[in-house]
């Protein structure tokens, strides 16, 4: 079994015959939203496996209009799915069969503790400790995250799902992060001198 991640696929986020929508927002190299929803899901059905986990950090699906359109799509995307809830994850979204479905997700995943949430947070349970991890989407890429927390949007790893590995090596890439409370003092009701 194998955990697999991404974040903001967006699908049907776009006509399904123009570059609009999502495509246009996030610079996707996709020709219109048909092509852009067949190559997402081609390439999830190419790595996960029906006994991996899959970890969405928001943003599945975005006006997908079609309820049956989008219930065929998520079954046909293999792994048992979770769905930490982004904020376009409207109902159409949430009713749909996940594994399970949180507004944050807190995991060990091959020796590590990860926080995944749909936004990114200055500070997280563990956060004080390099070992523990924040993965989040919600910027497609225009945060650029550090060594211990980063953006695992499909627009900057790929457009595909990701193991831990790919994560950690370009986390790897990144800057250190910098705590907010090192190197400063502070009064005992917690206000800086």
């Amino acid at each position: 079994m194998t955990t697999w991640f991404m974040a903001d696929p967006h699908f049907f986020h776009a006509s399904p015959d123009k570059p609009d929508g999502i495509i246009k927002l996030a610079g996707r190299p996709f020709s219109s939203g048909r092509q852009m929803n067949e190559a997402m899901a081609a390439n999830i059905r190419a790595m996960v496996r029906r006994d991996d986990d899959l970890i969405i950090a928001g943003d599945f699906a975005h006006r997908a209009g079609d309820p049956e359109a989008l219930r065929k799509l998520f079954d046909s995307l293999p792994g048992r799915k979770t769905l930490v809830i982004g904020n376009h994850d409207g109902p159409q979204t949430q009713e749909l069969p996940w594994a399970d479905k949180r507004d944050i997700l807190y995991a060990n995943v091959e020796t590590t503790k990860l926080v995944v949430s749909h936004y990114p947070m200055l500070s997280w349970m563990g956060s004080r400790k390099p070992t523990t991890l924040q993965l989040y989407g919600h910027h497609h890429g225009k945060l650029r995250g550090n060594q211990q927390s980063c953006d695992i949007g499909i627009d900057v790893l790929g457009f595909a799902p990701v193991r831990l590995s790919t994560i950690k090596a370009h986390m790897a890439t990144l800057p250190p992060r910098v705590d907010p409370e090192d190197g400063e003092q502070y009064d005992v009701d917690g206000v800086k001198p």
